[in-house]
């Protein structure tokens, strides 16, 4: 099979990969992208069926195509965000091919670019973008062993509430999916334990504008350096019914039992941190903060938006954050299954080159490499807060489509005079 030979190989067909397309075909570089499923295959088989976007139709899309046949404050159900990535693949006639995975890329040897073994064979590129994003590989914590209950799951294999067993669920992890699930299974009748870490908890919307909004005018998307620590931080926030406020409180008192952090399993028996209070109230500190910055805000240029002092009521702390459970027995509470909301590590098994820290982490600024042609896009915190975001990855794409180009130019006149020197010409 011959060799195919490309400017520049994306790997990826998500949000990453087509806005990466985009901005190469506008920039004139040939390119191509591959994707081993469909696109955007992790919002329709990897999410459960009711999940919606986190954003407003508004926000979160491309800068180039509205969402059709929903309300622009409305929040898109994952079929329609598919859907929507896929129309925009036409629209941008992005040259995706699905179906075909990529299993290793290196360097090519004695000269610049790389060679791409795929599942259809070899590609040559002078770049590759991994545009693979940050939901690669399901993490779920060695604690509880298999067996113990009988059923575990991470939340990309959620779906809904009929795939549980009967008996109570233990739901770990508080952010927007592990908050989303464990409130779902407590409406469909579960009993239902929840398991929160430290979070964020932003107001969903505040004197009339959506949280999103409000990162926008206050400059917080663009923040590049997150404070230490809060890189991967875990955000509780939902546009699920029609988009609400992630209140741990008003869970609790309908009926969901919440925990602290769970730390290791026993003989039946989980132990959990004493570290409830702690967390419901850091995630009170980030809410009541948005809304500080938000009033300084609206008062500083005279905003004509309506006051909303009953934002800043919290209700008292529920008996379960009060007098917290710090040993959980799996059998007496009738837990038979445990839902791990963890989060996910990355992968990039394929990619044998050496650009990775002693973490696993990609080294790179902006999502240029630490090797001269390879370029990285899609992850969090790539540039700035709003990076792993779909408004956010475009505007990351066009800065690495620039570097690509610029590069491509200086390849250029190096290849024009070794033609000249080969052809007996001065330099």
């Amino acid at each position: 099979m011959p060799v195919e030979k490309t400017d520049t190989l994306v790997v990826g067909g998500g949000q990453a990969g087509l806005a990466m397309s985009e901005h190469l075909s506008s920039c004139g570089i040939p390119h191509v992208v591959l994707e081993r499923n469909r696109i955007a295959e992790r919002w329709r088989s990897e999410r459960w069926d009711s999940l919606v976007a986190n954003g407003p139709a508004w926000h979160d899309r491309f800068p180039g195509m509205e969402f059709s046949g929903i309300e622009p404050d409305a929040f898109a159900p994952k079929e329609q965000v598919a859907d929507y990535l896929e129309a925009y693949a036409k629209k941008i006639d992005a040259p995706v091919r699905c179906g075909v995975e990529v299993t290793s890329v290196a360097r090519l040897e004695g000269k610049t670019g790389f060679r791409a073994e795929t599942s259809e064979g070899v590609i040559e590129a002078e770049n590759v973008v991994a545009a693979t994003g940050p939901f690669q590989r399901p993490v779920i914590p060695a604690i509880v062993p298999d067996g113990a209950v009988q059923m575990q799951l991470h939340s990309s294999t959620y779906h809904n509430p009929g795939q549980l067993p009967e008996g109570a669920v233990l739901v770990v992890g508080a952010g927007s999916s592990g908050v989303q699930i464990a409130d779902e299974l407590n409406r469909a009748g579960k009993k239902v334990y929840l398991s929160a870490g430290p979070h964020d908890r932003p107001p969903r919307a505040y004197r009339g504008r959506d949280y999103v909004w409000w990162l926008g005018v206050l400059g917080l998307w663009d923040l590049d350096v997150p404070k230490e620590g809060a890189e991967h931080v875990t955000i509780a926030v939902s546009g699920a019914r029609g988009g609400q406020t992630v209140d741990f409180r008003r869970l609790a008192s309908e009926g969901i039992t919440l925990l602290g952090v769970t730390q290791s399993y026993e003989n039946g028996v989980l132990t959990i941190a004493d570290d409830l209070a702690d967390n419901i109230a850091y995630g009170d500190r980030n809410y009541l903060s948005v809304l500080d910055e938000a009033d300084a805000y609206v008062e500083r240029y005279g905003l004509d938006l309506p006051e909303e002092p009953e934002a800043r009521l919290i209700a008292a702390d529920p008996p379960c954050v009060t007098d917290p459970i710090l040993q959980l027995d799996l059998s007496e509470a009738g837990i038979t299954s445990i839902l791990w909301a963890t989060g996910y590590a990355l992968d990039y098994g394929w990619l044998n080159l050496d650009v990775f820290d002693e973490k696993g982490k990609p080294r790179h600024r902006r999502g240029i490499s630490v090797v001269p042609g390879l370029y990285f896009l899609g992850l969090p915190w790539l540039s700035q807060r709003g990076s792993s975001f779909i408004y956010g990855v475009w505007h990351d794409a066009k800065y690495l489509a620039d570097h690509i180009l610029k590069q491509s130019k200086y390849r250029a006149y190096d290849d024009y005079v070794h033609d000249r020197k080969a052809h007996g010409e001065q330099g």
